[in-house]
């Protein structure tokens, strides 16, 4: 059964449908995968074995009675620990939520169970998804599976570390300022950030709420596009989800050419900062587009240059009204011994949340902060309105965006907790797409020097999921990059 870990999502879908193997063989094969490769790769914070093996088993009894299923069924998936599973663990990674138990299920998953896919555990993260390393979680340190001395990139490094080796075809993690995208190129694998308010927020625990969305990891385009499929569409429960029809993505992807559009490399993007490797990869995938058929030029984006600044302001300051509601009074972490109210909301927070957390509480507390708040928040919300109308003005002139999804490829545990502003720039390719609310993607194109994966982020207009999806599949498929992580 050990080859079952290498399938595609569509190819266990298949071999399920065709009675070539069964829903519980799907999930011993996982198990036993995760494991061998666990103990070294850290990517999982719980394992939801009852709840696994009861899907299989309803899936199999489906299957005995000659029921119709899903192109999802049996499709085994890792869940980011920031997603509610009703009566499981949702931990975010910190020490304030280690004994939360879910009272409620996330809209994404129970549309994913429903259609018969299978849960197989919660992914480790950075605290309440803050972080582009997964060092900041309360209770491990993924590794990254091509380097086990490299981080798998943040925050839901969990998620990508469990696809790239091999525990799950697919994962869904949350993109607030790339956190899809950046671990899926720091992992090698295909990490996709939808339209905001095209797949519901509800059951997820909120870090910036106008800019969280959750978004599925895969090793290639088709399986991210089925696990989008199933989770978008309107959702009451949000008030923030759109109320537009969902195409039929899994139709549409490899019937779109790429002949005759026009597509943009963002100037800005391509600049200073850029590991030449990078550079070179990218140059070679532009080739690779032009090969397709699409005209590629350069475009500016004049304030995507403010992007990580504006970013901050906003992120914190949403962060620091969300995670208010931690007090060890309703829910999570309480203090020992506190005898007064106030010491005991103080104690707990002091406890409970890790140091990064807390530093972007205080920024966004002092963002928002009277004297303070036109000089910062207003200001970056405006700023936020020109970056959206750079990419309105660019969609204008061409169809697509493309840039690097990341300035490096993964770097070395350590190297870059003490500097926390080097760490934030790792985002400064994906936050802008978070800040206008577009949908985007990360397709591996090629290695650097030390065989570490690079990643190709593609940028669509709003609600052009098909469009982004479409020209990804075209990519990877002229592509031809071998993805599959031997290393570890």
């Amino acid at each position: 059964m050990t080859s079952l870990i290498d399938k595609t999502a569509k190819e266990i879908n298949k071999l399920l449908l065709n009675k070539e193997i069964s829903a519980k063989e799907i999930v011993d094969a996982c198990y036993k995968q995760i494991e061998i490769v666990e103990p070294k790769i850290q990517a999982l914070n719980s394992s939801t074995t009852n709840l696994a093996y009861k899907q299989a088993e309803e899936l199999d009894a489906k299957i005995k009675k000659g029921e119709k299923l899903s192109p999802i069924a049996g499709v085994p998936i890792v869940v980011k620990d920031v997603i509610c599973i009703k009566s499981y663990p949702a931990t975010c990674g910190s020490k304030i939520l280690e004994n939360f138990i879910a009272p409620y299920e996330a809209t994404s998953t129970n549309k994913l169970w429903e259609a018969g896919a299978i849960c197989i555990g919660k992914s480790n993260m950075d605290e309440f998804a803050m972080g582009s390393s997964t060092e900041n979680s309360a209770f491990k340190k993924t590794k990254n599976p091509w380097n086990l001395n490299t981080v798998p990139g943040g925050s839901s490094g969990g998620s990508a570390a469990a696809v790239a080796s091999r525990e799950v075809p697919v994962s869904l993690g949350t993109d607030t300022g790339g956190s899809v995208r950046q671990p899926a190129s720091f992992c090698g694998v295909v990490g996709l950030k939808p339209t905001y308010g095209r797949v519901s927020r509800f059951g997820l625990i909120a870090f910036a709420s106008s800019l969280d969305q959750i978004g599925p990891f895969a090793r290639n385009v088709y399986d991210a596009t089925l696990v989008l499929q199933y989770i978008s569409g309107y959702d009451s429960k949000d008030s923030t989800s759109l109320n537009v029809e969902v195409p039929n993505y899994i139709n549409k992807i490899t019937t779109t050419s790429l002949k005759g559009k026009k597509i943009g490399l963002i100037k800005e993007l391509m600049e200073s900062g850029i590991d030449s490797e990078i550079k070179k990869s990218i140059e070679s995938s532009v080739k690779i587009f032009k090969d397709l058929g699409a005209e590629v030029v350069e475009i500016s984006l004049p304030n995507v240059k403010y992007s990580v600044p504006v970013y901050y302001i906003i992120a914190t300051a949403e962060a620091s009204s969300n995670l208010a509601r931690y007090d060890g009074v309703k829910y999570g972490y309480r203090t020992a011994g506190a005898k007064e109210l106030l010491p005991m909301y103080t104690k707990t927070r002091q406890e409970g949340f890790g140091p990064e957390v807390k530093r972007r509480i205080m920024l966004g507390t002092y963002a928002l902060s009277s004297g303070y708040y036109d000089a910062y928040y207003k200001k970056a919300q405006q700023v936020r309105k020109l970056v959206a109308q750079d990419f309105l003005n660019s969609f204008e002139k061409v169809d697509l965006l493309i840039s690097p999804t990341c300035p490096t490829t993964a770097f070395k545990f350590g190297s870059k907790t003490e500097d926390p502003l080097s760490m934030y720039i790792s985002d400064i390719a994906t936050i802008p797409a978070n800040l206008a609310g577009l949908p985007a993607i990360s397709v591996p194109c090629g290695f650097d020097s030390k065989k570490l994966p690079i990643g190709l982020q593609i940028i669509a207009p709003s609600l052009s999921e098909e469009l982004l999806l479409g020209a990804a599949y075209g990519f990877e498929s002229a592509c031809k990059l071998d993805i599959t992580c031997r290393s570890f």
